[in-house]
Formats: C-alpha cells, sequence, structure tokens
C-alpha cells in the first residue's frame, strides 16, 4: 500500500504521535526518558521547531510543536528518531526497527484546541493509569509549562502565541 503524502501547512502546529513497533516499550529506565529529552532539545534547535507540549509514554511519544520551516517536519521527526533508536539498540543490544511505521502528524490550528490538544496530550499518564494527576507524572510538559521548571534542566517548551 503506498504512503499518502502528509498535510504540510505553513505557520501550522501539529500534534504528532509515534509509536514503537508491537507496542514494545521504548523507555525502561529513567534514564532513557532522559536521553529522548536530550535528543528532542538538540533537534529542536537544529531544526527550528518549537515545541508546545510532549508526553513521553512508556510505548509512544507524543509532541505538540510547529517546524519555522515547513520541511522541517520531516527532518526533525527522522532525526530524532534515528538518534532514538540508535541509542535504544546500541544500550539494549537490539537490531532493527524501533518505531511502528511512520510517525502520524495532524495539523492543529492556533486556538483554543491547540491548548485543548495540549492538555490532551499531558494527561494522557492519568488516562492509562501511570499517575493520579498530571503533575505527577515526570515525563510530560506538564511541569515546565505550570512551574516553568524543566524535567531535565533544558527549557524545552516554546511559550504560545495565540
Amino acid at each position: 500500500m503506498p504512503l499518502h503524502s502528509r498535510i504540510l501547512i505553513p505557520n501550522a502546529c501539529y500534534h504528532i504521535i509515534t509509536r514503537a513497533n508491537q507496542r514494545q516499550e521504548i523507555f525502561l529506565h529513567a534514564g532513557d526518558f532522559t536521553k529522548y529529552l536530550t535528543f528532542l532539545h538538540k533537534y529542536k534547535r537544529k531544526f527550528d521547531f518549537l515545541i508546545y507540549g510532549f508526553c513521553l509514554m512508556p510505548n509512544h511519544v507524543h509532541l505538540i510543536g510547529e517546524p519555522r520551516e515547513i520541511q522541517n517536519l520531516s527532518k526533525f521527526m527522522q532525526s530524532l528518531s534515528r538518534a532514538y533508536t540508535a541509542y535504544f539498540n546500541g544500550k539494549y543490544n537490539k537490531v532493527g526497527h524501533l518505531w511502528q511505521g511512520r510517525y502520524k502528524s495532524k495539523v492543529i490550528v492556533k486556538d483554543r484546541y491547540l491548548v485543548d490538544c495540549v492538555h490532551y496530550v499531558e494527561f494522557n499518564p492519568v488516562r492509562a493509569n501511570l499517575a493520579g494527576a498530571a503533575g505527577e507524572y515526570r515525563w510530560s510538559s506538564h511541569q515546565e509549562r505550570i512551574t516553568g521548571n524543566s524535567v531535565i534542566k533544558m527549557n524545552l517548551l516554546d511559550q504560545l502565541q495565540l
């Protein structure tokens, strides 16, 4: 089955979801989450990609962001996915695919829906019974967005201009 073209709109935000192959866990220790966030920080800067929200779940990742240059969406995700795959496979002596196919991306209008989408993403751990409240889950943007304190002191989030 051929791959469908992505809808790419200049100055748009995207809800990006990438899932682990065969629903496997891709974050086995706290260091794995931290490493992914380190790569996220690196590639957000390299590709001028604004991050408004994120949540790292045990077997998938949600990102809400905006590429300043529309062609950088795929470059950003490709680099981020490849870097974490190389790290994970090297650390755990694995080979092959880590991710289940291409990442999914949905266009988000910069209005109340964007704020609702960030809220939805940050509350994923509560719905999955990984935390009693969004603020208790360490691997989402909730703490940085609410308190200004980043999980690994990188200030991953950019301010929303609504």
